[in-house]
């Protein structure tokens, strides 16, 4: 198995708390049990505001944390709001390789005395009392960003799985409340011909050969891991590629080794954006929300005057209709590809039951779009550029059109990578909006649903009553049925409140608050569009909100 590079360059924050939890497992080696009273004193080295030592057996018992209500209780089927099994987690990162009794673990969980759950990277080392009794010794920080050491320690792990049980680990990578798949990380594997045989991240490039992949800058990344694994064994790769909802790229950094998998061996790696990561420039402007609505909306009269002789105008490469990332499509009402400037192969297709990377449907979004009271809106979704085989953001606008013929078709045009925007909040609040008029509490399930078009990116819509109940939050699901009235944002603002009252005096309304984006520890300023909602007896207020760059 790899060892981690003791040569690491660490955050100080980080050695600070690797140093702190060698001294405390070191403290549990010479004093035992005794050493536990030491870590409940507040103030002291081991127990100071977010930052605190906490201790368990192996059976999953917490006998030292800050938080009374979790001392002395076995609490090994705690979860975070991701469902991953944090307990279970912390003992198996000491545990499940004997040569290795340390390692990281990743999850979401509030600060102390804190509401919302926030990413947390605990570093766990195992240790022998002079009783004979075993602990697990950790204390963790709450960090958004993946580290060196942690991609280092999940390699590491990575590949003693596949030593130990071949194939059979790959399920393990491919788990997302497993130890491989956290914060924006995830395990890759390939083999020596260059076959991506794992890829959590993008699970339509397995089975596919990928070796002269080039990021967008021109290298041959994957070329570039394999020689640096043939030559030294295990190492970085820096390469150039967006992040999931950007438009430009990002410095990404592979760490990447060797894995013994029966008589053969693959290349296990795992990627991350390191903080202050360069970023490269923007390259030109791209089309604004409100520009490409008008366009399709151009596209539309035209097409409703010219119908199907409309197309080799589209089709022209350079002009207004076909540029770049730009292009346009036609479907049947009933979803037939009639016309695909940029892949015109595709034409003549039943494209209705179309799902992304993610099990989003969006064929069948089109389709309902298409057939809504106002005939357009958008719809957003995972799609690779035109010849690219990476999915990213998709945010598509569509609208019914009737060709001289009488027969009704859909026109669309999306943007790929597109920042968020406030026009798509207001269109995705109006959307839930009216569903929550029509069915009630039957359409929380559905806007619950990750894969419906109320969450995409990291946007999402939520649910409160005129007395500040939460009923519904897809991305924290643990403020359900909670009354929320009293939270303040990141400034102090009663943001519950401030919403509640703008809705029911004005019927919609924008407000502003500091917010932690999904996933992320680090404060943003947030716009949330919210509306009043009546159906039946009752009352609502249905809202979203974009994060300000």
């Amino acid at each position: 198995m790899a060892t981690i590079d003791p040569s690491l360059n660490y955050h100080s924050n980080t050695e600070e708390l690797i140093a702190l939890v060698k001294d405390a497992t070191e403290l549990v080696r010479t004093k035992g049990e005794a050493a536990f009273s030491d870590f409940r004193i507040s103030g002291s080295r081991w127990r100071q505001e977010e930052t605190y030592i906490f201790v368990l057996d192996p059976q999953g018992n917490t006998l030292v944390h800050p938080d009374p209500a979790m001392e002395g209780k076995n609490e090994m089927e705690l979860k975070d709001i991701n469902g991953k099994p944090i307990i279970r987690g912390l003992i198996g990162a000491a545990t499940t390789f004997p040569n290795k009794p340390e390692g990281w673990y990743h999850y979401q969980w509030p600060v102390p005395g804190g509401l919302l759950p926030r990413w947390k990277s605990s570093y766990v080392r195992l240790v022998t009392a002079p009783s004979g009794q075993s602990y697990i010794v950790s204390s963790g920080i709450y960090n958004d960003r993946m580290e060196r050491s942690f991609v280092v320690d999940a390699v590491t792990d990575a590949i003693g799985q596949i030593e130990k049980n071949g194939r059979a680990a790959f399920q393990l990578f491919h788990d997302p409340t497993g130890p491989f798949i956290a914060k924006d990380a995830y395990i890759f594997v390939f083999d020596t011909n260059g076959v991506d045989l794992v890829n959590p991240g993008f699970p339509n490039l397995e089975g596919r050969n990928l070796m002269d992949l080039k990021d967008t800058q021109g290298k041959q990344l994957i070329r570039e891991m394999f020689k640096v694994v043939e030559t030294s064994g295990s190492g970085w790769v820096d390469y150039m590629w967006p992040k999931p909802g950007e438009s430009v790229s990002t410095q990404k950094s592979a760490y990447v080794s060797k894995a013994k998998m029966g008589d053969q061996w693959v290349l296990v790696g795992c990627g991350v954006y390191l903080a202050d990561a360069p970023k490269a420039v923007q390259a030109g402007r791209k089309i604004t929300a409100p520009e490409l609505t008008a366009l399709v909306r151009e596209g539309a009269a035209l097409l409703e005057k010219e119908g199907e002789k409309a197309y080799p105008e589209f089709r022209k490469k350079g002009s207004k209709w076909f540029h770049d990332g730009t292009y346009f499509f036609v479907w049947t009402a009933n979803g037939i590809r009639t016309f695909n400037a940029a892949t015109p192969a595709g034409e003549g297709r039943d494209a209705s039951s179309m799902t992304d990377v993610l099990g989003r449907p969006f064929g069948k979004m089109f389709l309902e779009v298409a057939s809504s009271p106002s005939g357009e809106g958008w719809v957003h979704y995972m799609f690779p550029e035109p010849e690219d085989i990476f999915p990213t953001w998709k945010s598509t606008f569509l609208k019914r059109v009737t060709f001289p013929s009488g027969q009704q078709h859909i026109i669309g045009c999306g943007i790929y990578n597109m920042q968020m925007d406030k026009a798509f909040v207001e269109d995705v609040v109006d959307h839930a909006a009216a569903l929550v008029a029509d069915r009630g509490k039957e359409a929380f399930g559905q806007l619950r649903d990750k894969t419906s078009p109320f969450v995409f990116m990291d946007t999402y819509v939520f649910v409160i009553t005129p007395d500040g109940t939460e009923l519904v939050n897809p991305v924290f699901p643990s403020f359900e049925g909670k009354n929320l009235i009293d939270l303040r944002d990141l400034k102090g603002n009663p943001v519950i409140r401030d919403e509640i009252a703008a809705a029911m005096k004005d019927g919609s309304a924008w407000i502003d608050l500091y917010w932690y984006k999904p996933g992320q520890n680090t404060p943003a300023r947030k716009q949330t569009f919210v509306r009043k909602v009546q159906s039946g007896q009752d009352t609502y207020i249905v809202g979203s909100g974009v994060y300000m760059e």
